[in-house]
């Protein structure tokens, strides 16, 4: 067998199990039909060689040790058995006689090669019996034989008597030859079945390719399909199962296609839409913000009555430009046009210049270490711990605390506060879009994209967030927190992000 099959067979178990079940079939076939061979011809050989012995030698008894006196001389008997055993038969003969009454005399036609010790006892006990002659049964003494086996070589000894007070005989006939011959016929067999094994194992081969040829050719184009392409289709040839079958893949993908197709038409309207949308509402947005400021400027002159409603329109204009920008951030992920800026960042001072702009100096407790550089996007890390810290302040309460930290190749950035934490139903879904957990926790003023928007600004760096619970000393839940980890070298990190799921999977541009 060749190393290209041993190959495909370790690489394919499939193939592997179509080869053992064509070889195992061919095997018990092939020892089946040998076995069954060899045994019909192992009695045909030894049944032909036994009754040709015992009939001539019975023929012998009959016409030469029949024809001896009551009590022969042992020369008569050992003469005797002498022409008895030169037949072509080719088997050596014992004749055992009384020259009196009690004396038993032995004539052997070879005594080197064949003597009384030669003939079992059983025998001889069925040799001697002497029988109730009936009409069914006229003979007093039968002949009878065994089969023995002496020095590893297999004899035939067969023996009977004279009636009327005659010697007995008895034949003793080597089954050496007929065991070369069944010997040679076992091997002939061994080396058929083996080759009926090894013709099957190619079957098989040829078999397995036939019919996983076409298999591995789907496998192939299911890959391709779930890699994108989904203008994979195959050639459908024949008109059997596996044919059906490719027709019915080349269905489902050319279904896939459309159905793809549709939804990227659909989503790619969507994005349009919020982007042109978030764009449009810019220009007004600008208008209001500026007229804001000056309400908000001239609010303390304000008549009482009126300066409620001036502090709700500054406040839900500043929300409302807050939605539009954060649109805009994830059109631009959704789109797959957010890049990198990288620069030299020290994570302390961004840290700190980060709680400093937005006044959170007195609510946030830092712990870094001075000298932390590492190349990142200072815009996005702004983006990412502003929404971090801004989330614990808003849902935990302060003391929110910041600790950073460096483990192997990668920076961690943890958020903690002290609140009552996220409850589990919430964990999953804490950096899904516009998902707001106001069952469980007080009404947010937030658009529900912050957490999302930090977590697509760490994917586009390399990095991930986490969320979990902090558990106390007595079992209870001490507030959220959020890890944050990037890698410490995103020096070669100059890709664009492009949402392929909820996930927020990216690819390398």
């Amino acid at each position: 067998m060749s190393k290209g099959i041993l190959t495909r067979l370790r690489l394919s178990s499939l193939r592997l199990r179509l080869v053992v079940v064509f070889a195992l079939v061919a095997l018990t076939a092939a020892v089946a039909a040998s076995g069954i061979a060899y045994w019909l011809n192992r009695e045909a050989v030894l049944t032909r060689t036994q009754d040709g012995a015992l009939n001539d030698f019975r023929q012998e008894m009959q016409n030469r040790a029949a024809t001896l006196p009551l009590r022969p001389t042992q020369d008569e008997l050992r003469r005797t058995a002498e022409q008895m055993a030169t037949g072509s038969r080719d088997y050596q003969v014992l004749l055992l006689g009384e020259r009196d009454a009690g004396k038993p005399i032995v004539g052997a036609s070879d005594p080197d090669d064949f003597t009384l010790a030669d003939v079992p006892r059983s025998l001889t006990d069925a040799v001697d019996t002497e029988r109730k002659v009936t009409e069914a049964d006229p003979y007093a003494y039968h002949l009878f034989w065994q089969r023995t086996e002496r020095n590893g070589t297999p004899y035939l000894v067969g023996g009977t008597r004279i009636s009327g007070g005659g010697p007995a005989g008895y034949m003793y006939k080597s089954l050496a030859a007929e065991k070369a011959d069944l010997n040679s016929l076992a091997w002939s067999l061994g080396i058929a079945t083996a080759l009926a094994v090894a013709g099957s194992v190619l079957l098989a081969q040829v078999a397995a390719t036939t019919v996983l040829r076409p298999v591995h050719r789907l496998g192939e184009a299911a890959r391709q399909l779930g890699e994108g392409k989904l203008d994979t289709r195959l050639r459908v040839t024949g008109a059997d199962e596996l044919a059906d079958l490719t027709r019915t893949f080349n269905g489902a993908a050319e279904s896939l296609q459309k159905k793809v197709a549709d939804m990227s038409a659909r989503e790619e309207s969507s994005r349009r839409f919020v982007a042109d949308m978030s764009h449009e509402l810019r220009t007004p947005l600008t208008a209001l913000t500026a007229v804001t400021e000056v309400l908000e400027d001239e609010q303390d002159s304000l008549d009482p009555m009126i300066a409620p409603a001036v502090a709700l329109v500054v406040s839900e204009t500043r929300r409302l430009n807050d939605l539009v920008e954060n649109l805009m951030e994830v059109t631009r992920f959704d789109a797959g046009t957010a890049r990198l800026v990288l620069d030299e960042v020290d994570i302390a001072d961004q840290i700190t210049a980060c709680i400093d702009a937005r006044a959170w100096l007195d609510a946030v407790d830092l712990d870094a270490e001075r000298g932390i550089v590492a190349p990142l996007d200072p815009r996005r890390l702004d983006v990412i711990l502003a929404n971090l810290i801004g989330n614990a302040l808003k849902h935990g309460g302060s003391p929110v605390r910041v600790s950073v930290r460096t483990e192997a190749e990668e920076l961690v950035i943890a958020v903690r506060d002290h609140g009552p934490g996220i409850p589990e139903e919430v964990l999953p879904h804490v950096f899904d879009r516009f998902y707001k957990a106001s069952a469980s926790r007080p009404r947010s003023e937030g658009s529900g994209l912050g957490l999302s928007i930090a977590m697509e600004n760490a994917l586009i760096h390399g990095g991930s967030i986490t969320a979990s619970n902090s558990v106390g000393e007595d079992g209870t839940v001490d507030g959220a927190v959020f890890v944050l980890r990037l890698p410490l070298d995103a020096s070669g990190i100059t890709r664009e992000v492009q949402t392929r799921s909820s996930q927020g999977e990216v690819e390398e541009a």
